[in-house]
Formats: structure tokens, C-alpha cells, sequence
């Protein structure tokens, strides 16, 4: 697998539980880890609270610091954001994890987007930017708990870039337990972020975090 321990990491969205909980588990792995954040000052709260080396910068010099950046913002600010930043993640590896999701009486729904997925219009607006979708059905509860050692799940890992999905399932694979799985070109990514409103579903019924594995490989 491609060697990654030297890549730094940038999360945008990153004083959201996601986003904290994916930077808490990367800079436990032993990678250099910024938190991103309109507001620099909250993100080096979110920072400090974590701990472990993690800095906290505003959105833009974190994304110029980092070789990688992973948008766990709100699908509301998604498009917002990423148009401000385009120039801050040119020629960067953007790995998108975010769900257009809407909640109802009726539970959770996949919501109707544009070009395809969150992920696509990424793709869309980030035209100098390597996009990758990842970490769409990794709970945030379990990433923060420190009680947890390792995990039961698979990453699923979609673009068309081929390097820079190798890439993310070897960031993917610094966190015990878990597996990066690639699952196709970004075109697919709709179905991947869907899938979260059924897994929200699952956990609500059965009181658990469910996580997907993947068989025979």
C-alpha cells in the first residue's frame, strides 16, 4: 500500500463530531492532523480538547498546510465552502464524506442532488482538485470514544483517480481495524452516500453503530 505516515491532514468541518472524531483517530494513528474551521479560534478549542500534536487553523490555511484534506462539513455549507476554497485546494487530494441526508417523521432520506452526489459536485467545483468520497459510514460516536481499540469496518473508497484512491485506503488502513475498500469511480458515489440514511435507520431500531463489511476479498 502506498506509504502515507508523513501526510499531513486537513479536516474541514473539523469542531463537528465527524470531523473530531476523524481527527482524534488519525493523530492517534501517529499522522499530523490540522482541524479546519470558519473560525480559527474554534478550531484550535476543537484542537486543544483533542490534543495529540492536532492544530487548529481557519479553513483555508488549513487546507494550504495539508496534503490531504477531508470535508466533513454540513451538506447545507457544502457547496458554499468548497467554491470559497478552490484555490486553497488546488492540486490537493480532496476526500469527500459528506451525505445529503433529510429527516422526516418517516426516518432518514438520501435528498436529490444536482450532479449526482456530494461528492460529484465536489468534483464539480474543485476542477484542480484530486476528489475522492470516503468515510461516509464511519459513526462519530465510536470514533470519539476512547474505550474503542480497534474497528469493525470497511471504508469505502470511490474516484477516479487511481493513485489518489490507493492513497485513502492506506490513510483508511492507519486506523486499527478498518479496511479501505475501493467500490468504483465517483459516478457511483450517490448510492455510498445514500446508503447512510438505511444505516441511521438500522441504529435506531437496534440501538447500535453499524458499519459495513465487505466479504470474499
Amino acid at each position: 500500500m502506498t506509504d502515507v505516515d508523513k501526510l499531513v491532514i486537513a479536516i474541514l468541518g473539523g469542531t463537528g463530531d465527524q470531523g473530531r472524531g476523524l481527527a482524534h483517530q488519525f493523530a492517534k494513528a501517529g499522522q499530523q492532523v490540522i482541524i479546519g474551521s470558519r473560525s480559527a479560534e474554534r478550531a484550535q478549542a476543537a484542537a486543544g480538547e483533542l490534543g495529540m500534536g492536532i492544530r487548529g487553523m481557519a479553513n483555508g490555511e488549513a487546507a494550504r498546510n495539508a496534503d490531504v484534506v477531508i470535508a466533513a462539513i454540513p451538506w447545507e455549507g457544502h457547496k458554499e465552502l468548497l467554491t470559497g476554497l478552490a484555490g486553497d485546494l488546488e492540486g490537493k487530494i480532496v476526500v469527500d464524506c459528506v451525505n445529503p441526508l433529510g429527516f422526516g417523521d418517516r426516518g432518514p432520506y438520501a435528498l436529490d442532488v444536482a450532479e449526482g452526489s456530494a461528492a460529484e459536485q465536489a468534483a464539480a467545483l474543485l476542477s484542480g482538485s484530486r476528489v475522492v468520497a470516503a468515510f461516509h459510514h464511519v459513526s462519530a460516536r465510536l470514533l470519539l470514544d476512547p474505550e474503542i481499540a480497534s474497528f469493525d469496518l470497511d471504508v469505502l473508497v470511490l474516484g477516479d483517480d487511481r493513485a489518489a484512491t490507493d492513497l485513502v485506503q492506506a490513510l483508511a488502513a492507519r486506523i486499527p481495524g478498518m479496511r479501505g475498500v475501493y467500490a468504483g469511480r465517483l459516478r457511483n458515489a450517490r448510492q455510498v452516500e445514500a446508503l447512510t440514511a438505511n444505516l441511521i435507520a438500522i441504529n435506531r431500531r437496534y440501538k447500535v453503530h453499524a458499519g459495513l463489511r465487505i466479504t470474499d476479498i
